[in-house]
């Protein structure tokens, strides 16, 4: 089998979800750096490794491979979810938000699987600073430059919207307190 074909097979097993069927046909591939390098097979490599356990083999993965972008929300999740889950195993007991938290600064994502882009309540630094600034000079956008700030920051239209109104409320409350 031909690299290309190996990967649409991983890519299959793992959009079907049989992750047991994914382990046996990745075991039986024979020893090729080509396949073994390929970005689907290391892929579906980390997702066999996270749904049996083997959370160092995991973390091996994620870090000494780079991914592209569109691979790091699938592999970012692996990564905590694993981390929470060893977090749990040692506590015995669910983890909280604040316990989240703190699992998540202590095993930040490695750069392998994020663009180092810091994230405020899930916006990121660059997206917030576009909305600031538009804001400085139109606290009431219309519905075309919402969709305009939407595509510029890779935000919803619902979320622009949200966050414009979010941010006039907060503005207005300010003012009220500091009568």
């Amino acid at each position: 089998m031909r690299a290309e074909q190996v990967a649409c097979v991983c890519e299959v097993l793992q959009q079907s979800g049989n992750i047991e069927r994914l382990a046996r046909f990745l075991w039986s591939l024979p020893i090729c750096e080509e396949l073994h390098k390929n970005e689907t097979v290391l892929r579906a490599k980390a997702l066999v490794a996270f749904h049996s356990g083997n959370f160092k083999e995991l973390y091996d993965i994620l870090e000494s491979n780079n991914f592209p972008i569109e691979s790091h929300p699938k592999l970012q999740a692996l990564w905590l979810r694993a981390h929470y889950i060893e977090a749990e195993k040692s506590r015995g007991r669910p983890l909280g938000a604040v316990g989240k938290y703190r699992i998540r600064r202590k095993f930040p994502l490695p750069r392998t699987i994020w663009d180092g882009e810091e994230t405020s309540y899930c916006f990121k630094e660059k997206s917030r600073s576009i909305l600031r600034n538009w804001y400085a000079h139109n606290p009431y956008p219309s519905p075309r430059e919402k969709r305009e700030l939407a595509d510029t920051t890779g935000l919803t239209t619902t979320q622009v919207s949200n966050w414009f109104k979010n941010r006039r409320q907060r503005d207005r409350a300010a003012e009220t307190k500091d009568r």
